[in-house]
């Protein structure tokens, strides 16, 4: 037997559920964002819902970085190999760092700019570019806290890292609720309050990190070769990273354009479907974090048994992985069907948003399905053979290629309802399900990527 179901099982809830926390407790700000601003008025919520579009970007080139760490990270964690880790340390760093500079300079020296991307409404704009000024701070720490986490992950330090994000997060909304709502004589400072406190938890995040990996059992980065990185080593390093790496940038890029290109799509569509898209995406998130933590899992999984030489068990760990997240998706459709009564009443909306609001929470039941299992399979067990590429061919045709297109075309030429245009932007997922099938069955993630330096 390749599988033992016990030690299958026990592998998958240890790296599971503290991820799935961690996603959770990251969803969690966004939804006190949402709630709380919900409270002070709806185009505060919309507004700031409309302007961490711009940190979802920013995520999407860190997070091709730090997966591609992980990808690499998790073979040569199976192999024992520590040194090689540290310089898959220091590449991510230093690629994070470059990122991070970029995204701060345009948030302090743009915002309106960026703000015009999502909306046409100028209250909606001048709302949203006051809490990037603020908010663009906490881009300049968000990728070297990535990288510590990453590492914590792949090296079976999964729940420390949990319990970092946990403690910021927990520091995030109950700031929020402070700076928001003016508590305890701090000022009353709406959208630009949750911005400050999302700064300052990102501080004591990073403060965290590098305070717990200090410890000897954790992976630093090592930092006389961080700055002068030299030798046929990191040559080769740095040339599986970016092999790994590129494919994913480009999916993320892929997803996470196409991602803010709906939602720039549905908030010019008037302010009452963006603030129901707005709430939708909260609960989309929070109920995802299930299928974000299995796939995470699913990746250091396979990766550790390919990385180590046994071949035959990562194969069969991905089909194991394969064959659940369908019953996560199934299990995540239901969720968000049980939700659907409770996040129409919990924020300020006019009754048309809410009927569109219920609306969405509807389809999105349905978009629920492809989302799990693409999550599981992509960007779990293919990742974490290696298998990059697909995730980018898949997004171009389903996404770019089909509901982009039809999600404008009924937005700005056919005057389509905003719940068919919300439809059109499901597609993609659900769509993508039969081609994932077959090109996970050609097994060409079960490989293992390290080499012997």
């Amino acid at each position: 037997m390749l599988i033992d179901k016990k030690i299958f099982y026990k592998n998958l809830i240890r790296l599971a559920l503290p991820i799935a926390l961690q996603s959770l407790m990251l969803a969690a700000v966004a939804a006190g964002d949402a709630l709380m601003l919900g409270k002070v008025a709806q185009d505060e919520m919309t507004a700031v819902s409309l302007a961490t579009q711009i940190q979802f970007v920013q995520n999407m080139f860190l997070g091709a970085i730090t997966a591609a760490g992980a990808i690499l990270g998790a073979q040569y964690w199976g192999k024992g190999d520590r040194r090689t880790l540290e310089d898959i340390f220091n590449v991510m760093l230093r690629f994070c760092m470059a990122v991070s500079v970029l995204f701060f300079l345009a948030c302090e020296w743009m915002p309106e700019q960026l703000m015009h991307i999502f909306a046409k409404d100028d209250s909606l704009i001048a709302i949203g570019s006051s809490y990037l000024r603020v908010a663009g701070w906490s881009y300049l720490l968000t990728g070297i806290s990535q990288c510590y986490l990453t590492m914590m992950k792949v090296s079976e330090h999964v729940r420390p890292g949990a319990l970092i994000s946990s403690c910021a997060v927990l520091l995030n909304i109950g700031l929020n609720a402070v700076f928001i709502f003016g508590l305890f004589g701090a000022p009353r400072m709406q959208a630009r309050g949750a911005a400050l406190a999302t700064t300052i938890s990102r501080v004591v995040e990073l403060v965290l990190c590098v305070a717990i990996s200090s410890g000897k059992s954790y992976i630093r980065p090592a930092f006389d070769r961080l700055i002068r990185p030299q030798g046929q080593t990191n040559r080769q390093l740095k040339a599986d990273f970016r092999k790994q790496c590129l494919p994913l940038l480009g999916g993320s890029l892929c997803w996470g354009v196409g991602f803010t290109s709906y939602t720039a799509i549905m908030g010019h569509m008037g302010t009452d479907a963006a603030a129901a898209n707005s709430v939708a995406a909260v609960a989309r998130d929070l109920i995802c974090c299930m299928c974000n933590g299995i796939g995470s899992a699913a990746g250091i999984m396979v990766g550790n048994e390919l990385g180590a030489g046994r071949l035959d068990r990562g194969k069969a760990y991905g089909i194991k992985l394969r064959n659940l997240s369908f019953a996560i998706g199934f299990l995540s459709a239901a969720l968000v069907l049980a939700a659907t009564p409770l996040m129409v009443k919990m924020v300020i909306l006019t009754d048309q948003a809410r009927e569109y609001l219920t609306g969405m929470m509807v389809i999105m039941s349905v978009y629920m399905i492809g989302r799990c299992v693409n999550t599981v399979t992509i960007n779990g067990v293919l990742d974490g053979g290696g298998d990059t590429l697909f995730d980018m061919y898949s997004l171009i045709v389903c996404m770019w290629l089909i509901a982009i297109p039809l999600a404008m075309a009924g937005a700005f030429l056919l005057h389509w309802s905003p719940l068919v245009v919300y439809a059109c932007t499901c597609l993609d997922e659900v769509g993508k399900i039969p081609w994932v099938m077959l090109r996970f069955g050609k097994y060409k993630w079960v490989q293992d990527l390290t080499r012997k330096f």
